[in-house]
């Protein structure tokens, strides 16, 4: 994984707007044999475009976008066995709960994406892997395109063994200890075949901190710790075998406008989330419920070897930051952990999942431009 040595390097969550084109050909619904046929043309297609436009806006560690998955979780119904059982909400929101007016205008904004995402088939079986030739695509379509382009270094992301036990209910497993492990086991293939390519891995961890008010809201903070706890274990259990430096995690809390008033606060979890083996630390820093959280970082050093990318631009609203702000943002944390262990990035992704966006594409490129200037301007400032 690449430092910012020279300068301030700048990144992204994962997920990016996906062309039209390739909505229906990756969403939940049934696909004929038309549309099984054409979608590895297309994903490449829309990977080449993504990339050439990450390149275009001043992203220095880039991805494919999440072209090919119909979301940054659920995809792995597709990959693996054992998820065949009938869709079923395994997860809350209250936080969202406590406003049933916001909600209901929420819900119908979001359409019906969002239930795809809220109500995945539940595990009924053995969870094993089913399809290895979906990441090898994944690898071959990104290093095509970035062969194409300029960039410093490429990431992919996939499911943490955490936050697929988050979004699919378990009626397989005795306990969820066996569940989470079992998953780790199966995803192991999928994280080394990344690397193995010379990739950096991000493994998406939002069950570290949105698990806590949309799973485990009833529990009290101790046992909720105690399940953060296992997640990481089964996450440092599916690395085992790779370079910690190729590893970068997403921290998030979830990637919707809402109240956020139960999330769980970065000072009680981050003592677990410097125990995951990943060097890269991409954590959500410029929401109103989170933009104070730079400071914990004023009492909790940085171990040596990791690196925070902070998000500096909103996933969740059509504001363009001001390249000053995010200079500012930026800045306080360098002058915390060092310049070299800070990397420009986004508070979550701009697609999390096909058909579901909040924020305009042309804004989100334009956000992109001003954190690309935000870093100049912040490198030039240290």
């Amino acid at each position: 994984m690449k430092r910012s040595t020279q300068r301030i390097l700048t990144t992204h969550t994962g997920s990016l707007p996906r062309p039209d084109y390739l909505l229906e050909l990756v969403t939940t619904a049934p696909r004929g044999p038309v549309a099984d046929a054409t979608r590895p043309s297309q994903v490449r297609k829309a990977v080449a475009e993504i990339v050439r436009k990450q390149a275009d806006h001043g992203i220095d560690v880039i991805n494919d976008g999440e072209m090919g998955k119909e979301s940054y979780s659920t995809y792995v119904r597709e990959r693996l066995t054992g998820f065949e059982g009938a869709g079923e909400q395994a997860i809350g929101m209250p936080d969202m709960a406590e406003f049933p007016a916001y909600t209901d205008k929420f819900m119908r904004e979001m359409g019906p994406a969002v239930g795809n995402i809220m109500a995945p088939p539940a595990c009924i079986g053995p969870i094993q892997v089913r399809d290895r030739e979906q990441v090898v695509q994944d690898v071959d379509n990104l290093r095509a395109a970035a062969a194409e382009v300029e960039c410093e270094d490429l990431f992919l992301s996939a499911a943490s063994p955490g936050v697929v036990a988050l979004f699919f209910a378990n009626r397989h497993y005795p306990t969820r200890e066996e569940y989470v492990m079992a998953i780790a086991d199966a995803m192991r293939a999928e994280y080394e075949a990344i690397v193995a390519a010379g990739i950096v891995l991000q493994l998406d961890c939002p069950d570290l901190a949105m698990g806590r008010h949309i799973q485990f809201a009833d529990a009290d903070l101790d046992e909720f710790r105690e399940q953060a706890r296992l997640n990481v274990e089964a996450l440092n259990r599916a690395t085992a075998n790779i370079d910690p430096d190729q590893l970068r995690m997403h921290l998030c809390w979830g990637n919707y406008e809402g109240p956020h008033h139960r999330d769980v606060a970065l000072k009680d979890i981050i003592d677990i989330v410097l125990t995951a083996r990943p060097n890269g630390i991409s954590l959500e820093s410029c929401n109103p419920r989170h933009d104070h959280e730079w400071a914990v970082f004023e009492d909790v050093s940085l171990p040596e070897g990791k690196v925070l990318i902070p998000g500096v631009v909103d996933s969740t609203n059509n504001y363009i930051e001001h390249p000053e702000l995010v200079a500012q943002r930026l800045v306080r944390f360098a002058r915390l952990v060092g310049k070299e262990n800070v990397m420009a990035g986004t508070d979550c992704g701009f697609g999390t999942a096909a058909g579901l966006m909040t924020v305009d594409p042309d804004i989100a490129w334009a956000k992109f431009d001003a954190m690309a200037e935000g870093a100049r301007l912040a490198g030039a400032v240290l």
